[in-house]
């Protein structure tokens, strides 16, 4: 059965309108569903007649709290949420400075192959609908009651690879009828498919862009991200300057940094003449330990000697806060531990 939640305005408003109800309706309904009303009861401005029409058309359902972990360092909540088909997948909600923020996954799986990323090992089930994207944002914000202000979708899986549900969510999530979170305040990371970067700056919803980069070579790159083997780091940097060119929005290159394989002070000579001169940030990342994966993070000394070279050299670089590092925080290992 079809969850109300997926429906865009228009495809509600047409529903509406086949079953012979007034238009306001559609308005009344979407409002109930996208601030989380979880049965057609909930629904107490709409008449008994029309809540039967929609239960025999639609359900209402938001993914459910499966297992929740509270970080004892900093307070970051880790949630595993069950889907109504029994898949597992992961949230994220931080504190900032700047209010609550949830990272949330756009796919059961992924298949793009990153060999420092836990969220690929067992490869990618299926794509998840944009309310089930929404749906994360809504549990966790009655779980905690808070309201969360900022999105990073970052969780599992390659948003692009799922790039319809991914902007019917961003619009629904956008609306001042739904959760009215800000463009400006909701980031997307993709590993590269340059193909869909255009295609998202031609949507002009200016959200921020981070680009999970990690190497300053293709030679380099392709031995972290099979994903390089069809788009080279040239056609990626066209794209990301297209992006650029379409929303003025400063665009963030995310880099891992691994012993032995993409951290040396030449590696940062390189990375810095590929960037230099873009409006950008380099949102450094002190590689997660994962057990089935063999990477190794560097010093923090070496990752400091790193950041000065990239500074010296013109570019804007940062070292990611770690957050909820006793909960496995990063994507996908509470979820590979639950399979």
């Amino acid at each position: 059965m079809v969850n109300l939640g997926d429906l865009t305005p228009e495809e509600l408003k047409s529903y509406i309108k086949e079953i012979g109800e007034a238009a306001f309706r559609a308005d009344q309904i979407y409002k109930w569903v996208h601030s989380g009303a979880e049965s057609f009861d909930e629904m107490t401005n709409i008449s008994q007649k029309l809540k039967e029409k929609l239960s025999e058309s639609f359900e209402v359902f938001i993914p459910e709290v499966y297992k929740k972990y509270v970080s004892k360092i900093d307070g970051t909540v880790k949630y595993l949420f069950k889907l109504s088909d029994g898949n597992i997948i992961e949230s994220v909600v931080m504190d900032y400075h700047h209010g609550k923020s949830i990272c949330v996954s756009s796919q059961v799986g992924c298949r793009m192959g990153c060999s420092f990323c836990a969220s690929t090992l067992n490869g990618l089930s299926r794509n998840l609908t944009p309310f089930e994207i929404e749906g994360q944002i809504i549990r966790a914000q009655k779980d905690m009651n808070i309201r969360i202000s900022n999105i990073v979708i970052m969780g599992i899986g390659e948003p692009l690879d799922n790039f319809a549900n991914v902007i019917n969510f961003i619009k629904n999530t956008n609306s001042d009828k739904g959760l009215n979170i800000g463009c400006r305040h909701i980031t997307l990371s993709t590993c590269g498919l340059a193909d869909k970067i255009y295609d998202l700056a031609d949507c002009n919803l200016p959200i921020n862009l981070a680009i999970s980069l990690h190497a300053p070579t293709d030679e380099r790159r392709k031995v972290l991200m099979p994903i390089a083997n069809a788009y080279s780091i040239k056609a990626l940097m066209e794209a990301c300057d297209y992006y650029y060119d379409k929303t003025h929005r400063r665009i963030t290159f995310e880099y891992a940094l691994v012993k032995d394989k993409n951290s040396t002070r030449e590696d940062a000579l390189t990375l810095s003449r590929l960037l230099r001169g873009k409006n950008c940030h380099i949102n450094l990342i002190p590689v997660n330990p994962v057990r089935e994966r063999e990477n190794t993070r560097i010093s923090k000394k070496d990752m400091e000697i790193f950041k000065k070279t990239l500074e010296e050299n013109g570019v804007n670089a940062t070292v990611r806060r770690e957050l909820g590092s006793d909960i496995n925080a990063s994507c996908g290992q509470l979820r590979n531990q639950e399979l």
